[in-house]
């Protein structure tokens, strides 16, 4: 066994031990749920623009990203744009990369992977944030409802025109009761290729105590994790890497990390 095997076989072995410690899971959720009082996912930006999102979910896209290598990404609910740039700027690298495998140089203005992101209203002053920032060229963003059959459609052709074998990865981050989230999955999953992931954000609001969020329509019960339960009941093609919430112990996206087989 070499070194890089046995260091992935410890590493294996103390992520399922965190796993298995329901101690530790309840304090990693009691954490979570104290530090939301605070808006502490709100503290955090993105190559300059706020990404409102835990450093451990940060941590685990760019992770996923670089580990699936996706030629497009299509997201769901950008709010300031920080997620959006965190993609863009991992595609970017991504290009780099291939185009320096294959002894090339790439042309910045005609960028290859892009980003989708969608949101119901994209505020001027965050669209104009997201324009003027230099990972822009990357970036099309798409005004409407998620769930629209217009804007389920102008993503599918934007996804299509990469091309039959374009690998995508896509991130559900918008509306977050189980009606829409359901809507979302079966609009979107259907996108996603085989090896790579859709992840489902916020299903932590299922674990959290009841009444968390007064203000909106969600709740224990009908939340995003609800949703990914009821879409997995009738597709096998997906599974839940539930490998990543052990590793993370403090994500909002526990069972929301959807790997397509």
């Amino acid at each position: 066994m070499t070194m890089d095997m046995q260091f992935e076989s410890e590493c294996s072995g103390e992520i399922a031990a965190q796993g298995a410690d329901a101690e530790l899971a309840a304090r990693s959720i009691d954490w979570l749920v104290k530090t939301a009082r605070h808006k502490y996912s709100y503290h955090f930006k993105s190559l300059g623009l706020p990404i409102i999102q835990y450093p451990h979910d940060i941590v685990m896209m760019q992770e996923l990203i670089w580990s699936t290598q996706p030629d497009v990404i299509v997201e769901t609910g950008i709010a300031r744009g920080g997620s959006l740039i965190l993609s863009a700027a991992m595609l970017t690298l991504l290009d780099y990369c291939d185009a320096a495998t294959a002894g090339q140089g790439i042309d910045p203005c005609r960028p290859r992977r892009r980003v989708i992101g969608i949101d119901i209203d994209i505020r001027s002053h965050n669209r104009a944030a997201i324009e003027r920032h230099p990972l822009a060229s990357r970036i099309d963003l798409v005004e409407g409802s998620s769930v629209e059959p217009d804007v389920v459609r102008q993503v599918g052709e934007k996804v299509a025109s990469l091309g039959r074998k374009a690998r995508v990865l896509v991130c559900l981050d918008s509306h977050h009761t189980h009606d829409h989230v359901l809507a979302e999955l079966a609009a979107y999953a259907p996108l996603v290729t085989p090896g790579s992931y859709c992840v489902v954000f916020d299903t932590v609001i299922e674990d959290m105590p009841t009444g968390s969020f007064p203000d909106r329509p969600w709740d224990v019960g009908n939340s995003p994790k609800t949703a990914v339960w009821e879409f997995l009941r009738s597709h096998p093609e997906f599974e839940i890497d539930v490998a990543v919430p052990h590793r993370l112990l403090v994500t909002v996206a526990p069972d929301g990390y959807l790997r397509r087989k």
